[in-house]
């Protein structure tokens, strides 16, 4: 089983393209939607809530774990490892390298949130890859909890974008990473904004095939082509969350079943039911 978390709907951007190129395998999937958005949080404290969910999710059965939040894999990535040593992790890295290699201009956007920027993660990407080329960086402030409310293309989500994105293009940018898992759910308005002579890259495909390896690897890959079953977990609203599923992916899943699970605080953060 995989098990895959975010601070609430981005992570399944990662779960669709999971579940495009291996489908049989089962999947747990959870929404920390009680401390969304990851972004503006401190690092000990994402670090925290990541170490709780990921024991919980070793507890369900996962054997493999997908962070699928770029904060939280900035924040916790490397400890997660420590922490779990028989659990290989899957997390997100900015997509620097292949934007690096396919600018023709020479600048690059990336979008992404405040930790993500603050991450050793992220400084050690650009520190290999992006010799040579000029990074443009932006929070888009506010962009996560818009499309948490399903809100993908109105005027304040548009308007975020815009104040991103018109000031690279003024600069000659001709490649934008999405550097959060919600981010590419907005990716048609991005491309309305930015134009189709820019190419906007979502990690999700690679962070998949990473996936699969890791599951050949250890001999875990299920056979055949038929869909698994996968579980929703969210310690948020579990039918807010459900009805963002259908929106987001409801060709894939159009009637999904959601648990609700809840932080236990009293000596440590724990998940409980």
């Amino acid at each position: 089983m995989i098990g895959v978390f975010d601070s609430g709907v981005g992570g399944l951007s990662v779960l669709r393209a999971i579940r495009t190129l291996i489908p049989a395998q089962p999947v747990i999937y959870l929404a920390d939607q009680a401390h969304v958005p990851y972004g503006p949080r401190p690092l000990d404290e994402v670090r925290e809530f990541s170490r709780a969910i990921s024991q919980f999710l070793i507890q369900q059965g996962a054997q493999v774990i997908v962070v699928a939040c770029n904060t939280a894999s900035a924040a916790a990535l490397y400890h997660l490892r420590q922490t779990f040593p028989e659990t290989p992790f899957v997390g997100m890295e900015p997509a620097v390298k292949p934007a690096a290699e396919s600018t023709q201009s020479g600048v690059v956007g990336v979008l992404a949130t405040p930790a993500t920027f603050q991450g050793a993660l992220y400084a050690s990407v650009v520190e290999r890859f992006a010799h040579g080329v000029t990074l443009l960086q932006d929070t888009c402030s506010g962009l996560v909890q818009q499309i948490e409310a399903g809100n993908l293309n109105g005027e304040d989500t548009r308007r975020i974008l815009e104040n991103a994105l018109l000031p690279m293009l003024a600069r000659g940018m001709d490649t934008v990473v999405m550097g959060c898992t919600h981010y590419p759910f907005v990716i048609p308005l991005i491309q309305q904004i930015v134009g189709e002579a820019v190419r906007v890259i979502d990690p999700a495909p690679a962070v998949a095939r990473q996936t699969l390896r890791v599951l050949e690897a250890h001999g875990w890959l299920a056979e055949g082509d038929a869909p698994a079953p996968v579980r929703f977990l969210t310690t948020g609203d579990g039918e807010a969350f459900r009805r963002m599923i259908v929106r987001l992916l409801g060709k894939v899943f159009p009637n999904p079943q959601v648990e609700v699970i809840q932080w236990d605080e009293q000596i440590h953060p724990e998940l409980v039911y």
